[in-house]
């Protein structure tokens, strides 16, 4: 926990310079396949500071993080398996090295794919579960790659833009909320979203 407490002010630090965008990209690029800090606490944090750019930060954050995404679809692809099935070196550095990223986790979410493949993509983009295990493990089980795209794109996008236009609306006033409640508020969100779409598809 302590070098999570390291990592996350280093990360924060970004905002403080000049090199806060390109940091922003980078940190959301690594955070869709192998970083265990989100980049959610540095976007905030810029647009904080020049709230005229949100929408261009998380243009920028959403950018970062599906291109990240399809180079962790990569790593699953095609550096996941042995020739005989077994993982790789590098899979088993993953599990043993990035927190929540467990060979459990891994092999419960191949159950997870053979019935809701673009949902499980979209609650992992947006909710705060870690999106990193499930961008290798799209590649790994060899996800749709459009699906995968498209999915990525509307749960990254969904979440970052939330979350800066309630700092670019509401100002510091609600960062404390964000930081303290965004979990419960996505997880919510999620689970009414996707209640919505099961309830019209029985009606249907």
């Amino acid at each position: 926990m302590k070098l999570l407490r390291k990592l996350y002010d280093w990360v924060l630090h970004w905002a403080e310079t000049p090199y806060g965008p390109a940091a922003l990209f980078i940190l959301a690029f690594a955070e869709a396949s192998f970083f265990p800090v989100p980049p959610d606490a540095l976007l905030i944090a810029l647009v904080l500071g020049a709230n005229q750019k949100a929408f261009k930060f998380a243009t920028i954050c959403l950018v970062g993080s599906v291109t990240g995404a399809l180079l962790g679809y990569a790593i699953g692809h095609f550096l996941w398996w042995t020739p005989d099935g077994g993982f790789t070196s590098l899979a088993l550095f993953f599990f043993n090295t990035l927190p929540g990223f467990s060979e459990q986790d891994f092999n419960a979410i191949q159950e997870m794919y053979s019935e809701y493949d673009f949902w499980i993509i979209f609650t992992a983009g947006f909710t705060p579960l870690p999106y990193k295990v499930f961008t290798v493990s799209s590649g790994a089980f060899k996800i749709s790659l459009p699906m995968f795209i498209i999915a990525s794109i509307i749960s990254r996008g969904a979440r970052f833009f939330l979350i800066s236009f309630f700092i670019w609306k509401f100002g510091p006033q609600i960062k404390s909320f964000i930081e303290k409640y965004f979990n419960w508020l996505a997880i919510i969100f999620t689970i009414l979203l996707i209640g919505g779409f099961f309830i019209i598809n029985y009606l249907l």
